[in-house]
């Protein structure tokens, strides 16, 4: 592919796509252009790249969502050509719109398909009318709530509320009884307005196990449209995917055929050029019925995949396309070879119902191997925030068959590790391991009808491992170096005129609770007991230079462990869980001291946009106190019981950590030299 497509390309966009397209252009031998806002400056993007531009503060409206820093960015460097990756500006039309009259190529569809597809009263309307089958349902333009009462009749129950503009499952409500439909609709406009400025509603009938089906498709300026396949989508957590496989394991060779015929009929509907996905709603009980559900005019998340199965870049193919070239090849040159399956990674906590967590990447272990593939946004030592999306990266594993890629998938992932942000990585393996996603049964609500087991197997059974681990590496972090001369210098509990001396830390347990852990000896002959358990033999050494991994040896069976600290918690990680563990007060059990004094702690980093109470306040249990968000999520935090407000170690617009300790509440009286401290503690 000659190298004078383009001479630069700016990415107006962030994170692991930024970090995709801009190997791409490298490959081409384009000049890539990185945008950043100040939280980004040194991200993994901006590393990559070949010219990086700072186009504002953290809050996206001010950086990543300006189309005219964009632009100032791109006339900066000398761009040619946009690049809008996916989320942000990718499907807004009006930026399309301003990169042509700033004489930019957009690469992507033209603002008229954005247009027509970005509506999906419009979309749905434009493929019914080449043939393409849809949802029953109703969607004109501006249906009140009596319009669409009386639709919900006609169509019948249960129906899928649906904001006309969006996506991402944001506005869109299941309704299974006519009486709560008035307050669904409500709700609905509401969400519609507040998230796209759009409150237009449209329903359909909601198919029954349904099945998440997408097609890629590419079409050039010269008038070929072709389809790579299909993806398989179905399992989701609130509308957002977590699991994205090619090629499904519902359809059967002829409904392959046809629903990617069908697909290439709706990027035809709206001359669409550049690369997109058409995605379709297949219920699981008549596989061989679909129906179009939306078309996204952008690049997928889950495009890893496609080009594990056909061997084709997509990222070079819009570029080409952009340029003006034709595509590389026609329908019949397509070739599906084996089983593709990708995990996405996000910096979340299954076990605190999702929420986004944070901190810095204090180690990062990414897996290779035959087949697997990693995109990653991010790097050692990069803080993660809650400014953005918290997705980190994409596992993606290839085999020649599916039951193949979901061994290395799951392989891959326990050799995953990112230390000092909590992930969903353990949560990721078993969801892959449940019998019916084993067995390809899916459907879009089995992630919540299996949460709760989800999330109990997502927590390793290997709690005392890991204690036993924590215990022997502050043994080996105290151990001195060279020979030892003086008994006493040995931090193995030695005492003279009697057995040693056991070292003992109380410890905090994720998710909340202490234990006890206790060693004897020293690194490579040591005794540990956890929990009051009867002491086992033990050993530890560093496996490499950089102390990065520990193998622990607890009665004859060694075990490998990621380590690395931060400040007072120690993290340590192995077949995909990580523990961050830190020395509790001496004087806590279980968050309460012994005179009855509870702790508030953020479930998540974020910032504190409310606090209701003052130092002294008396207050009840189930109060609210505190409120934090992060990532447009509110968290609000309440009082653990009845008492007074102690300690109040927060102020609105400070910005706080995961678990940080932000209130106090006593259940004695409050002193009265009891004082409001409005930050916390260095």
């Amino acid at each position: 592919m000659p190298a004078t497509l383009f001479e630069t390309v700016l990415v107006a966009n962030r994170g692991e796509i930024a970090v995709r397209v801009i190997r791409t252009l490298r490959a081409l031998g384009i000049r890539s252009v990185a945008v950043h806002s100040d939280a980004d400056a040194d991200a993994r993007h901006v590393r990559e790249a070949d010219e990086a531009v700072c186009i504002g503060p953290a809050p996206a409206r001010l950086s990543y969502l300006s189309a005219r820093r964009l632009l100032d960015a791109a006339r900066l460097t000398g761009a040619q050509a946009v690049h809008p990756g996916y989320g942000f500006l990718a499907e807004n039309v009006a930026f399309v719109r301003a990169c042509a009259d700033a004489g930019l190529v957009f690469i992507g569809p033209s603002a008229h398909a954005v247009d027509v597809m970005g509506d999906k009263i419009r979309a749905k309307q434009a493929v019914a009318a080449v043939g393409v089958p849809v949802v029953p349902g109703r969607g004109e333009p501006g249906m009140s709530d009596a319009d669409l009462l009386a639709a919900a009749a006609e169509v019948g129950y249960p129906v899928l509320v649906k904001p006309s503009a969006g996506g991402g499952g944001k506005g869109m409500r299941l309704v299974t009884n006519p009486a709560t439909l008035p307050g669904e609709l409500a709700a609905a406009r509401r969400e519609a307005a507040a998230s796209f400025g759009d409150d237009t509603l449209f329903l359909e009938r909601f198919v029954n196990r349904p099945r998440h089906i997408e097609v890629q498709v590419l079409a050039d300026t010269h008038g070929t449209v072709v389809h790579l396949g299909e993806r398989e989508c179905s399992l989701q957590r609130r509308h957002q995917k977590i699991v994205e496989e090619t090629p499904s394991a519902l359809l059967d060779p002829a409904t392959r055929v046809r629903i990617g015929a069908a697909a290439v009929e709706v990027a035809r509907a709206v001359d669409y050029t550049g690369a997109g996905t058409v995605e379709f709603i297949v219920g699981a009980d008549a596989p061989e019925r679909f129906f179009f559900m939306e078309m996204n005019t952008r690049l997928q998340v889950e495009h890893p995949i496609t080009e594990m199965v056909t061997g084709i870049d997509l990222v070079a193919e819009q570029i080409r396309i952009a340029a003006g070239r034709p595509l590389s090849m026609v329908q019949d040159d397509v070739r599906l070879t084996g089983h593709a399956i990708e995990a996405r990674i996000y910096a979340e906590d299954p076990a605190r119902g999702f929420l986004p967590t944070g901190g810095t990447a204090l180690l990062l272990a990414e897996p290779v191997g035959d087949g697997v593939r990693v995109d990653s946004g991010i790097v050692e030592g990069q803080r993660v925030g809650t400014d953005y999306d918290p997705m980190l990266a994409k596992v993606i594993a290839w085999g020649p068959d599916r039951a193949v890629a979901l061994a290395r998938l799951d392989a891959a992932l326990a050799r995953t590790a990112v230390l000092g942000v909590p992930t969903n990585i353990a949560f990721a393996r078993a969801l892959l391991a449940h019998p019916d996603v084993v067995a390809g049964h899916l459907d879009t609500g089995l992630v919540e009808r299996e949460l709760d087991r989800l999330v109990d197997s997502d927590v390793p059974p290997d709690a005392p491992d890991a204690l036993a681990a924590y215990g022997l590496a502050r043994l080996a972090e105290a151990q001195p170096p060279g020979p030892v001369v003086d008994p006493w210098d040995v931090p193995n509990g030695w005492r003279a005129g009697g057995s040693p001396a056991p070292l003992v830390w109380r410890v905090v347990l994720p998710g909340g609770g202490t234990t006890e852990v206790a060693v004897t000896g020293t690194p490579t002959a040591a005794a540990v007991s956890v929990d009051g358990g009867e002491p086992r033999p033990a050993a530890v050494r560093a496996v490499g230079d950089d102390g990065r991994e520990l193998l622990v040896t607890v009665d004859g069976r060694s075990r490998r462990w990621w380590y690395a600290r931060d400040e007072a918690t120690r993290w340590l990680g192995a077949g995909g869980a990580a523990w961050p563990l830190a020395q509790a007060d001496p004087a806590t059990r279980d968050g309460t001291t012994a005179d009855g004094v509870a702790e508030v702690r953020s479930p998540m980093p974020g910032t504190v946009i409310a606090v209701h109470v003052t130092a002294g306040e008396q207050v009840t249990a189930g109060q609210p106190l505190i409120i934090v968000e992060a990532m447009k999520m509110e968290h609000t935090l309440a009082a653990p019981r009845d008492g007074h407000v102690k300690d109040l170690l927060v102020h609105t617009g400070e910005q706080v950590r995961i678990d940080q300790v932000l209130a106090v509440v006593d259940t004695d009286e409050p002193a009265s030299t009891s004082t409001n401290r409005e930050t916390p503690d260095a």
